[in-house]
């Protein structure tokens, strides 16, 4: 962990509240971006985000001190999309899929916007384990490594996952071309 990573949560643990807002400024965006591709939804997202972060500030007040403090707030992120998700996931459409890529370009031609929103669809139709495993890897950029211990799933299954993901998704943007 960095020594930046550590004097802040040292900082949390003894209340400042000022320690927690760098905390989420600077693992906010790449948490807020996973918890929505993986939920379909900002509003969801943001009060993933809002759990994660006071789970987190609770932990550390009580003793609790990750070696890593990205990958912990990403663990703890999983978790809790997995959770929200389990429970309303049921009542929710499979064309549920309007939500945004953060990542996305702003780009304003037509035919860039349909492509992302293509993409959006596809990544949306995939079965949450191989989109959770996708997202990690391909969209915030992790490790297998990290994306193990974030998960708890093995390396091997993780990278079977993230194949998977990969030629379904090759698959139906070929259908869509």
């Amino acid at each position: 962990m960095s020594a930046d990573d550590d004097a802040l949560i040292e900082r949390i643990g003894s209340g400042d509240s000022a320690a927690l807002g760098e905390v989420m400024g600077r693992y906010g965006p790449p948490l807020m971006r996973y918890a929505t591709h993986f939920l379909h939804s900002a509003d969801e997202a943001d009060e993933v985000l809002q759990e994660v972060f006071l789970r987190a500030e609770r932990a550390i007040r009580r003793g609790t001190h990750p070696t890593r403090l990205e990958g912990w707030l990403f663990r703890i992120t999983v978790n809790r999309c997995r959770s929200r998700r389990k429970r309303w996931w049921p009542f929710v459409s499979g064309e549920a899929a309007d939500f945004a890529i953060a990542r996305a370009s702003t780009d304003p031609d037509d035919e860039a916007m349909a492509l992302r929103e293509e993409l959006n669809n596809a990544i949306a139709a995939l079965s949450a384990p191989l989109r959770e495993a996708f997202l990690l890897k391909h969209v915030e950029g992790l490790e297998y490594q990290e994306m193990a211990a974030m998960t708890g799933i093995g390396v091997s299954a993780l990278k079977m996952r993230v194949a998977r993901a990969c030629e379904q998704l090759r698959t139906r943007l070929r259908e869509i071309r």
